[in-house]
């Protein structure tokens, strides 16, 4: 971006977008084709009737000392440059290139002719995007309502979770719609399709676990009101858990440099948290407003008596208590041959390579990469800045030379002086596909050849650039390579901290998140096989794997917690062996049904014509399956199993009570509760003093950061305040887990806390929207590709 700031402020006129018109001559004289159409092309558009937005045009015609450039070595192709002023975002500028392609082939005659290079390839990705929402919302609704009419079997109860989707769709899209005209998040193409779908799959998750929980609860209370209460009471604590680890989850993109995955989340967050307030308010109130006719055909019995769980579900139970070691060495088993797919993963920055649909823009492509060679497709430009004055020395043309001799390079074209005479630019092209992963690597020794080239040619303290197409890849490779590695320390960290508070457990985190962690590598590996070996795709799209990773660790893990949840509800009258199997056999059917809903919803990202949102669709489809029909009905169960009393560890279960119907405990909230507990006072204490120190570490922070950005830079100050903040801040977590474990309390209340814990975080992140907006910080660099958000 630094590169690209020095040319359109040192050499004038580069702020237009280039449209790049490829012609190959056909015929036994092909140079002769390709002459005239090239002649009746530029004098198209040089003359008084050209497009709008067309500034100029360079060509053999105009141009004639650029032959080098412009005509191939057989003489048979050439290329002609128009530069387009503009915002490629604006229809008028799509038209207007519609219109130089309309030219083009039109006074092209028998000559093959493309338009590409970056405004023919800004105007084809909004074609390919347009269109495709309202299919993929189609194609989604009528794939979840055959599901749900297959499992329900009753029409309005299928229409409940479609009906709730709706709302929480609208709800979403309105507050998304009020925040982004705000400036607070941002909402792309891209983050609006998977929307959809997420919202799909969540929210008749939510209330297939609410409505199955309600049928199974008829059974024992035949009050219709009572009955419902009861079953989001029970569900509640496991539904929030779902619903908070997806937003935490979502809420972890933020601490991304990239934009395209830092501004991924917040949207998706708040479509979420808004699909679960839904869930626990409008699904329960439909379906009692709706009465016994929400289970007609089959009559409120029958419904209620399919909640006691298929025969399939006990075999498979009964399967993992006969042999819980062959059950967990087999699934573990195929999952490390599906990880073996990982030999073949590589990542693409190729965006035309990505349509599933054909574009003039890829044509052309090919054409360049045919007759100029691949580097011809995006030359990068390699930028000298000096002290000294540049102009009349002979070491621009020395730094020239000496970059010919550079690894890779296959040409360099004549340097550019810029205006302040210290800045020279250079045309490099290389002998690579420049969207590769060698060609990303070729980056660095580029610029420490120029470096070098630049001493020798006694430019001293010369500061060397790199821009293009190339360099921003490779820059952008760096900063998501540095993204994954932090969104995937921190969204298993917030996994973690969810399951320990859900489950009052520190060992079954541990297995918990091993299992979503070898999910995940079976699942890229999978992904890998099927879309790079077996359909030939270039390569992974390279921010699919941290989506990919955020997305099914966050979802898979909602099945665990269910289940886990169901198991804890069994332990208090079952012993663990017979809770496990309790646990699998209710729960089996209505988490299936879940998971293939889910699945089914992401797969339907498939039918997009876009590379990245195949892949992540095929892959969440591919991944909630196997965490639906194998980690959590085998896996798990067999863990569980193996480990017995210590599967909740540090908690033991207590002593089983009859399964008859008993009054609801007192709350574990209750301040009597709490004064039972032994040795609880020294722990509020100690929670309340590190609860304190980090109160006022957020302060000393907020002050720090308004020395340093404000009035002037004090970097020291700040520093001391951010190391104590965050050893308060680990200790102040630390604490609130063993508080939550020790006095045993409910999901709710520790919320209530983490909530609070979050909010001067959120203070800073304010601040830092407030410095920005007021031009006491400087303004993120946009990101001017036309890349998708995937």
């Amino acid at each position: 971006m630094k590169a690209r700031d020095l040319v359109r402020a040192q050499l004038p006129g580069q702020d237009a977008t280039p449209a790049i018109i490829v012609v190959r001559g056909k015929g036994t004289d092909a140079a002769k084709s390709a002459t005239q159409s090239v002649a009746a092309i530029t004098s198209a558009l040089s003359g008084t009737s050209r497009p709008d937005h067309v500034v100029s045009v360079v060509s053999t015609v105009t141009a004639p000392d650029a032959a080098a450039e412009l005509v191939s070595q057989d003489r048979g192709a050439q290329l002609v440059i128009v530069p387009m002023e503009g915002s490629p975002s604006d229809e008028s500028f799509q038209n207007a290139v519609d219109e130089v392609r309309a030219l083009a082939s039109d006074r092209a005659g028998p000559a093959d002719v493309a338009v590409t290079g970056p405004a023919g390839i800004a105007t084809d990705t909004v074609k390919v995007f347009s269109g495709g929402d309202k299919v993929l919302l189609l194609a989604t609704v009528v794939l979840v309502l055959i599901i749900l009419l297959a499992i329900y079997r009753s029409p309005l109860m299928a229409l409940v979770p479609l009906l709730a989707v709706g709302v929480a769709m609208r709800v979403a899209e309105t507050l998304g719609a009020i925040l982004a005209d705000a400036g607070v998040i941002t909402v792309s193409s891209q983050t609006a399709s998977i929307m959809t779908v997420l919202l799909f799959g969540v929210g008749t998750d939510y209330a297939l676990i609410i409505t199955a929980r309600y049928r199974e609860t008829l059974l024992d209370e035949p009050d219709r009101a009572r009955a419902m209460q009861a079953a989001v009471r029970r569900t509640a604590e496991s539904v929030l858990a779902s619903a908070s680890t997806i937003v935490l989850a979502m809420f972890a993109l933020l601490v991304a440099v990239s934009p395209a995955l830092h501004g991924f989340g917040p949207y998706l967050a708040l479509g979420v948290a808004v699909m679960a307030l839904v869930a626990f308010t409008f699904i329960p109130a439909l379906v009692l407003l709706l009465g016994k006719g929400v289970f007609w055909p089959g009559g409120v019995d029958k419904a209620a008596e399919r909640s006691r769980g298929a025969g399939v579900w006990h075999r498979i139970a009964a399967l993992v208590a006969r042999a819980p070691v062959r059950v967990a060495s087999a699934v573990i088993a195929l999952l490390v041959v599906l990880s073996a797919g990982l030999l073949g993963y590589q990542e693409s920055f190729n965006t035309l390579s990505g349509f599933r649909a054909a574009t003039e823009s890829e044509h052309g492509q090919h054409l360049i990469h045919e007759e100029f060679g691949p580097g011809e497709i995006a030359p990068s430009t390699v930028v000298v800045h000096s002290q000294d004055n540049l102009r009349s020395g002979p070491a621009p043309a020395d730094i020239a030379t000496a970059l010919t001799d550079a690894d890779h390079v296959s040409r360099v074209a004549d340097p550019r002086m810029g205006k302040d005479g210290k800045t020279v630019f250079y045309d490099v092209v290389l002998d690579l596909d420049p969207y590769s992963s060698k060609a990303l690597d070729a980056i660095g020794p580029l610029k420490q050849a120029t470096q070098s080239a630049a001493q020798a040619a006694g430019v001293q303290d010369a500061t060397v650039l790199i821009g293009g197409e190339t360099a921003q890849n490779a820059d952008i490779r760096s900063a998501l390579d540095r993204d994954t590695t932090f969104i995937v320390l921190l969204v298993l960290a917030l996994v973690t901290a969810v399951l320990v508070l859900l489950l009052r457990s520190l060992l079954a985190p541990l297995y918990l998140v091993a299992t979503l962690i070898l999910s995940f590598l079976a699942t890229l590996g999978a992904t890998t096989f099927f879309t790079v070996t077996v359909l030939g795709d270039d390569g992974i799209g390279n921010r699919v794997t941290a989506y990919i990773f955020v997305f099914l660790v966050a979802l898979g893990v909602d099945y665990n917690i269910f289940i886990m949840s169901r198991f804890k509800q069994e332990l208090r009258t079952q012993p663990p062996a017979k809770a496990i199997t309790a646990a699998l056999t209710r729960t089996g059917g209505v988490i299936s049904s879940a998971g293939l809903i889910l699945a089914a919803t992401f797969a339907v990202l498939m039918t997009q014509p876009i590379r990245e949102l195949f892949q992540f669709g095929f892959a969440m489809a591919f991944g909630i399956l196997l965490d639906t029909f194998l980690i959590r009905p085998l896996l798990v169960p067999a863990i569980v199993r193996l480990l017995g009393d210590r599967a909740l560890w540090p908690a033991r279960p207590g002593t089983p009570t009859p399964s008859t119907p008993t009054p609801e405990p007192p709350s574990a909230d209750a301040p009597a509760a709490q004064a039972a507990e032994p040795g609880s006072g020294r722990l509020l204490r100690a929670f309340t003093w590190i609860a304190v120190i980090e109160a006022c570490t957020w302060a000393g922070l907020l002050v720090g950061m308004y020395l340093k950005y404000i009035p002037e830079t004090t970097e020291l100050g700040v520093r001391i305040f951010g190391t104590l903040h965050g050893a308060a801040f680990i200790a102040y977590v630390f604490l609130t887990v063993l508080v939550a474990i020790r006095l045993k309390w409910r999901l709710g209340r520790t919320t209530i806390f983490a909530l609070l814990a979050a909010v001067p975080p959120f203070m800073t992140i304010a601040f830092e929207i407030w410095a920005r907006r007021t031009g006491r910080l400087p303004q993120p660099a946009a990101d001017p590709s036309p890349t998708p958000a995937l």
